[in-house]
């Protein structure tokens, strides 16, 4: 790996989409909770500490970050399915990893946060028709993203953040973290 920030390679879209592919998405989303509770098992307050890389974030804060990230998407996904385009609101990560709370808070709370949104937000995602994932919001910018394309990144920054945690433990010497599925 040359670049720890991307682990498992940037996001990329894959625009053919089909229900098989949907249904691994969003069995991914739900598994998010035991990789990163995997990932950061036995881990020490100051290991959690530790940046995952040069100028980066700490595994606590890379934790908390997650569940911050995930309720929000969960959230722009239910303003999408009932509103018509809305835009997404928006929020500084790097201002809210900075919060006491995400500097200094233990990952515990945010790792049951992480299993009971996903688990909420599984039910949600399955009960959609096809045409609900090709619901539009507009993020800031301007740009329209669909669901489907909501639904792909956020089971992509899952596996992503996971794997910047079991990559610098590994790096570090601290015992491999077990891969869930």
């Amino acid at each position: 790996m040359s670049d720890p920030r991307y682990p498992i390679g940037k996001f990329v879209e894959d625009p053919d989409v089909t229900p098989e592919k949907r249904a691994r998405c969003i069995a991914d989303l739900e598994a998010i909770h035991l990789r990163v509770r995997s990932a950061t098992a036995n881990l020490t307050a100051a290991q959690l500490d530790t940046p995952y890389r040069e100028g980066g974030w700490s595994l606590r804060q890379v934790v908390h970050h997650l569940a911050d990230s995930h309720l929000q998407s969960y959230s722009r996904f239910r303003l999408a399915l009932t509103e018509t385009e809305p835009t997404m609101p928006a929020y500084s990560v790097n201002d809210w990893a900075a919060l006491p709370d995400a500097t200094a808070g233990p990952i515990e709370p945010s790792l049951d946060l992480l299993d009971a949104l996903h688990r909420r937000w599984a039910v949600l995602l399955r009960a959609m028709s096809p045409q609900d994932f090709r619901r539009t919001l507009k993020r800031p910018t301007g740009e329209v993203v669909t669901l489907d394309r909501l639904l792909q990144t956020y089971a992509w920054h899952g596996k992503h953040h996971t794997a910047q945690i079991q990559g610098f433990r590994e790096r570090m010497g601290w015992g491999a973290a077990s891969k869930e599925r």
